[in-house]
């Protein structure tokens, strides 16, 4: 949301975001004609009075929201907001994995069926997580609209090699990139390297993000003996600059809509080893070059996975990785655009 933000026209827009349970706007690195408005919430529950207060005195076109629990405030508050205002929600995941996997109360379902239809367009990343979340909500085709997650193929290419980080020990060097939360299946992966480590002693793996799961993985670590070979690296603004002493990149998700850390190890040439996460993912990757996709998400799949890539490739082989090049931001940001622009449209008609 920051890069679609920073790349919507401030000559079309007056563009504001909102950082719902963020209390400072410092992290967000916007352009100046961008207003950041931090409402410092503990959580997204407890937001509701915050956002209607920021609705009101901003008195927005059209709202854009980005995750689906912030969805379901958003359009819960939707009747008394400003009357006309807009409302666009962005899916973030497999709607249908989510409720499976992810332990969510057992009236989510309903409240996807409910609100989800009162959206004026809801956003998905692919045509399968389309397909997905109007089985699971009833919501029309009309009412959605698949669009790229933008990425900045150009600026991730650019940067690389000017900012170089450490690894330790000789390799193979496996990089992961995410939140430590279930979903994301790190592991997973520690069980996997686990098997690959018969194999392949000396492959050595930084994975790169913090979230909840992390002193339960750095306690399976040491279960599996892995110490020596596994650098939690904590959260990292350019986690990229691993990538070029890297063999390859690891997805090990669960389940997963259209992760932007696989389409920025993509930017950035990283050979790739996944699981098939969801049918999005396994569409945008089933036989591209420089990919291995797992059989099945287990431990034991992706391990097979990752000594296949680790005897193919060669030292510090590159993919030119095509299929990144629909999610180049001017790309999305052109998307995104035409969709607000629609929007409008039918506000005034």
């Amino acid at each position: 949301m920051a890069l679609v933000a920073a790349g919507l026209s401030q000559e079309k827009y007056e563009l504001h975001l909102g950082l719902v349970t963020q209390a400072t706007s410092a992290d967000a690195k916007l352009p100046s004609g961008v207003t950041v408005h931090a409402l410092g919430a503990r959580r997204v529950r407890g937001a509701p009075f915050r956002l209607v207060r920021l609705v009101r005195r901003v008195k927005p076109d059209v709202i854009l929201s980005a995750m689906f629990h912030l969805n379901f405030l958003v359009l819960l508050l939707r009747p008394i907001f400003p009357r006309g205002t807009r409302i666009l929600v962005r899916q973030n995941g497999t709607a249908s994995s989510s409720l499976a996997l992810d332990g969510l109360p057992g009236f989510t379902r309903s409240l996807y069926r409910v609100l989800y239809r009162r959206a004026d367009r809801v956003i998905c990343q692919s045509r399968a997580m389309a397909a997905d979340l109007m089985r699971v909500t009833g919501v029309g085709e009309e009412r959605l609209a698949i669009l790229p997650n933008p990425v900045d193929v150009e600026g991730i290419r650019k940067r690389i090699g000017k900012e170089s980080l450490r690894w330790s020990g000789p390799g193979p060097h496996l990089l992961a990139v995410g939140r430590l939360s279930r979903e994301k299946g790190f592991d997973l992966l520690l069980q996997a390297l686990a098997l690959v480590h018969e194999q392949i002693p000396d492959a050595g793996l930084v994975i790169a993000g913090t979230g909840p799961e992390e002193e339960a993985l750095k306690a399976e670590c040491h279960q599996l003996g892995l110490e020596n070979a596994v650098e939690f690296a904590g959260h990292i603004d350019w986690p990229w600059g691993y990538s070029p002493n890297a063999t390859l990149f690891v997805l090990p998700s669960r389940h997963e809509g259209m992760p932007n850390a696989l389409l920025e190890a993509a930017a950035a040439g990283l050979p790739i080893v996944a699981l098939p996460s969801s049918q999005g993912v396994i569409d945008l990757l089933r036989g591209q070059p420089g990919v291995w996709l797992a059989r099945e998400v287990s431990a034991a799949a992706l391990a097979a996975s990752l000594l296949t890539a680790l005897q193919a490739l060669q030292p510090a082989e590159r993919f030119a990785h095509s299929f990144v090049e629909e999610f180049r931001l001017d790309r999305a940001i052109q998307a995104y655009e035409e969709l607000i622009d629609t929007n409008l449209r039918e506000k005034q008609s």
